[in-house]
């Protein structure tokens, strides 16, 4: 593989007609067909009528019995939401879901964005890592907006990128209003045959200002990291230990869209493989900005890659707003110097804290 290059977040370049590989020119609906309105149902005398639901078989009799017990209708609908439960609803569920990827009728946005694929499938296969595995516990969620643009920036750590999915699966499982975080990467992530696809399906983008932007103007919860390799790839004896955080990058976008910058800190990853060692000239030869060695890996070959089952924690801390700044704010290097320090400090504090409060790394 060629040597992967980094892209700096704070990197202002223009598109200049390339396409960069975290981005897609097309999207849209794929194939979409517009689905019959359903047909409503007579009423009885005296009563209301009730359309037909997508369950089907909501006729005469069912209208008569939900307006005679509300309450006991609600209950057999939250009955059948219950796991285990509903089977034959499920397995509908599932073969429309596989019509409509066979036809393509689903929509993709043009940063390649399934969001379908991703809450039925993507999510799924995340989560038991998230709610078994590493026991993550959220607090804060609330504090990232209801609506609108906003930009959540977090501390990086682990040897793989573990936690931005964690954190992913915080926000889309936890947040009041099911809002769902687009994720920024390196280029290295769209370079990686099968991981490249995945990234882009499940809303993740390239990390530069011009695309963060067109997110947060659109009204998108982003996450960045903005230690990047240095943040992710720094030895065990340095762990919660914020790296630098660059030129402020992230700061001018969000100056720019007028959002808030919401500060995250995650307890837990930098366990999971303790870097204890780099190999440079196999991070060399292999195009990957470090090599790591842990414990397990490479002694213990494939097996050295599962990660260890420690206990995480993921804190949204207070929004910082920047709609009150004029718009020449972000040409202004000083402020944007003293915010990128206010996020950096509430970070490393926050992790501090929460460091003070965990009982161990597993439990």
């Amino acid at each position: 593989m060629a040597d992967a290059k980094v892209i700096p977040f704070d990197d202002d370049r223009s598109r200049g007609g390339t396409q960069r590989p975290g981005r897609r020119r097309s999207g849209g609906r794929r194939g979409a067909a517009p689905e019959a309105a359903p047909a409503p149902v007579s009423a009885l005398p005296g009563q209301q009528a009730v359309s037909q639901g997508p369950e089907g078989g909501r006729g005469p009799q069912k209208a008569a019995d939900d307006l005679a017990a509300p309450d006991a209708s609600r209950d057999a609908e939250e009955a059948r939401e219950r796991p285990g439960g509903g089977w034959d609803r499920r397995v509908a569920g599932g073969l429309a879901f596989l019509r409509r990827r066979i036809t393509g009728e689903y929509e993709v946005d043009e940063f390649g964005y399934d969001k379908e694929l991703t809450d039925q499938v993507l999510m799924s296969l995340i989560r038991p890592f998230y709610e078994k595995y590493f026991r993550v516990e959220v607090k804060g969620v609330e504090n990232i907006p209801a609506e609108g643009g906003a930009l959540v920036v977090a501390n990086h750590s682990g040897t793989l990128p573990l936690d931005g999915l964690m954190m992913q699966v915080a926000v889309h499982d936890h947040h009041p209003a099911g809002r769902h975080l687009r994720l920024l990467a390196a280029d290295l992530v769209f370079m990686l045959p099968v991981v490249n696809e995945l990234a882009r399906k499940a809303g993740h983008t390239l990390a530069c200002a011009e695309d963060a932007q067109a997110l947060l103007e659109r009204g998108e919860v982003v996450g960045v990291m903005p230690e990047g390799f240095k943040g992710i790839g720094k030895p065990f004896s340095e762990r919660y230990k914020l790296q630098r955080f660059g030129r402020g990058g992230f700061v001018s976008t969000a100056l720019r869209a007028g959002t808030p910058i919401v500060p995250c800190s995650i307890v837990g990853a930098e366990e999971i493989y303790p870097m204890i060692g780099n190999s440079k000239t196999l991070a060399r030869l292999l195009g990957f900005p470090y090599f790591p060695i842990t414990p397990t890996f490479p002694w213990l070959g494939p097996a050295g890659l599962v990660p260890l089952p420690t206990k995480w924690t993921i804190q949204f801390g207070e929004p910082i707003p920047t709609d009150g700044y004029p718009p020449e704010a972000a040409e202004d290097p000083m402020l944007m110097f003293n915010l990128t320090d206010q996020v950096r400090e509430q970070i490393q504090h926050t992790l501090y804290k929460l460091l003070v409060q965990r009982r161990s790394v597993f439990f």
